[in-house]
């Protein structure tokens, strides 16, 4: 802390809450590997952070833990041809850029001999000019079933809490109520937020505050654990209760001299908001009130996104994923599903024919695709990312989990970025890339089945072989309406595509082994085109019927209907998900498109 304070880094310690508080290990050996570590990123850090996130996974049927010890920083990073290079004795990478730094290069080299020793492994994720992350991990057993619970670095270290106190934000619409039966407290608390500007009205015990409550709505609650007659606990359960009270779902936070993991547990089970440990900070009490206050009430001082970045700081300790899954725009997930299975999403471009670019989904939408191409003179083309935006997008991810699984497009269609990301996945130890085989939605289903199954508390390997077995059992296809808009971006050839089209021929691309090929033409109109199409590619068994994606592009509400009540009277699907086609797809099919993706058969 104090090397870091020294460069003006910021230094952040997060332990989830379920690591043991007690392990069998070699406590000198392990605090040899992390000071080492620790140290070096702060000595290859000019400014920004340095942090330890410590988590654990449990062994199946065993007391054995797999302690996890991530140290990120924000400094020059490696680049990934040194990084074979790093726990060699003596060998210094990027020699041009460090040779103003003092040290034998011995450190690293150290560390990876502990950890043979040990049992254990480390690895490096890094982006050069970026930042770092080391993963540590050691397995341990646990000496007592007992967990460390919410650690705060801050409330078990003073040294911490030394320096220049800096007003977060101002709430003079606020108003809250502080609950203890000592006077002195409560002059603490009303000086400590005296620059706020919060409204702060104050009572001597229970029975006070229930007379203030019953009358007056606060926006927040400080409530002294141990007072005479009515205790804490008591007093927020009968506001909770009380007939005509204003409060009963106001938010109240405990103030306790008892931090232990049983008082903590205690917090958590009443209902409490938080809790702050005695004798407050300005600091704390400022982030507590700052994080649980209405944020139409809070005017954020100074360094807006600073502030609230430290303040949310709680949400994410300890909550950092073992496996990301991570995927393609042109994956055609909607976004509630995204949110809900917590699955990132890297755009790809869209480029026109007079320069602009746009990203994919973010700055155009499918509707402004089919707007700009009805003019024939006009063409546009989905681009993948380059390697440098798919570094920068695994190692901005990798702050948030230890292993990334990415789930590409089809190596073997037009335009893929497979070969993009793999380049980029080769500057990371803990970046996983997988061929989906698929485009669109059949990518998106893979993405999705990855993210519910590695949430299962499975490891790389073992979501990467499901994955893998998955992908052979969906099916991908899409019935195209007009084939022009194949022609302009030379999927076709033009005499090929005015054939078909004058002819009203409509074919049906089907993805296998990768590549989308024709798998049957159809002759008349849409509809009866599309009746056809449905029945011949929906099979009556072998079907899992819990979801079916229709991918479209630009079909109208009433077709939609009409497409719904078809699929209904071949297979009831439990779930049938309509997706409008992400840009970047439409600009190759062109309206009246759209595909059916689901799974065959069960993976058993």
């Amino acid at each position: 802390w104090i090397r870091a304070k020294e460069k003006n880094l910021d230094f952040k310690i997060n332990v989830a809450p379920d690591v043991p508080a007690e392990l069998m290990g070699d406590e000198v050996r392990i605090k040899q590997i992390l000071m080492n570590v620790l140290n070096n990123a702060i000595k290859y850090t000019k400014e920004g952070s340095v942090s330890l996130n410590v988590s654990c996974e449990k062994a199946e049927d065993s007391d054995t833990y797999k302690m996890i010890y991530s140290v990120a920083d924000t400094g020059m990073g490696i680049k990934k041809e040194d990084i074979p290079y790093l726990f060699t004795a003596f060998k210094r990478v990027n020699e041009d850029s460090t040779k103003h730094i003092e040290g034998t290069g011995l450190g690293l080299s150290i560390v990876k001999q502990l950890l043979d020793l040990m049992d254990g492994n480390v690895t490096v994720n890094s982006v050069y000019t970026k930042g770092s992350t080391f993963i540590i991990e050691i397995p341990q057993k646990a000496a007592s079933d007992r967990k460390i619970g919410e650690y705060d670095y801050a409330r078990n270290h003073s040294l911490v809490k030394r320096g220049k106190y800096k007003q977060k934000f101002e709430a003079p619409e606020a108003r809250i109520l502080a609950v203890d039966d000592n006077a002195s407290n409560l002059l603490v608390v009303t000086k400590l937020l005296r620059d706020t500007k919060v409204v702060i009205d104050t009572a001597a015990n229970g029975v006070e505050a229930l007379k203030m409550t019953l009358n007056t709505e606060y926006d927040l609650v400080l409530m002294d654990h141990l007072m005479p007659e009515m205790d804490g606990i008591e007093c927020y359960q009968n506001i909770q209760n009380q007939p005509g009270g204003k409060n009963k779902s106001t938010k109240v936070v405990v103030l306790t001299a008892n931090a232990d993991e049983e008082s903590r547990m205690l917090y958590a089970q009443t209902g409490f908001a938080g809790y702050l440990v005695k004798p407050i900070s300005g600091d704390e009490l400022e982030s507590e009130l700052l994080r649980l206050l209405p944020r139409e009430k809070v005017k954020i001082m100074g360094d807006a996104e600073g502030a609230l970045e430290d303040t949310m700081a709680w949400m994410n300790v300890g909550k950092k994923k073992r496996i990301l899954i991570t995927t393609d725009s042109n994956a055609d997930i909607p976004l509630g599903l995204l949110e809900k299975y917590d699955i990132e999403v890297l755009h790809h471009e869209v480029h026109t024919s007079e320069g602009t670019v746009f990203k994919d989904i973010l700055e155009i939408d499918t509707r402004g695709v089919l707007s700009y191409m009805r003019n024939e003179e006009h063409h546009m083309k989905g681009v993948s990312p380059d390697v440098k935006t798919f570094e920068n997008f695994f190692a901005e991810n990798l702050q948030k989990a230890n292993n990334i699984i990415h789930i590409s497009v089809s190596s073997k269609v037009a335009n893929t970025s497979y070969p993009i990301c793999l380049a980029a996945s080769e500057s990371f130890d803990n970046v996983t890339v997988i061929d989906s085989g698929h485009v669109s939605s059949g990518e998106g289903i893979l993405a999705l089945a990855a993210a519910m199954y590695a949430d299962s508390n499975k490891s790389v390997p073992e979501v990467v072989d499901y994955v893998n077995d998955l992908k052979t059992h969906i099916s991908t296809s899409f019935i195209v309406d007009n084939l022009s808009y194949m022609a302009r971006n030379e999927q076709v050839s033009h005499n090929t595509a005015n054939l078909l089209n004058s002819l009203m021929i409509r074919p049906v691309l089907v993805a296998r082994k990768g590549k989308l090929t024709v798998g049957q033409i159809y002759f008349g109109s849409s509809k009866k085109a599309w009746r056809r199409y449905i029945r011949s590619r929906i099979p009556k068994f072998d079907t899992d019927s819990k979801f079916l994606f229709v991918t479209y592009v630009g079909i109208n509400h009433s077709d939609i209907e009409w497409i719904k009540k078809e699929i209904k009277s071949k297979v009831d699907f439990d779930n049938i998900i309509f997706m409008q086609a992400s840009p970047s797809i439409a600009v190759n099919c062109g309206p009246g498109t759209f595909g059916m993706l689901f799974v065959e058969k069960e993976n058993k």
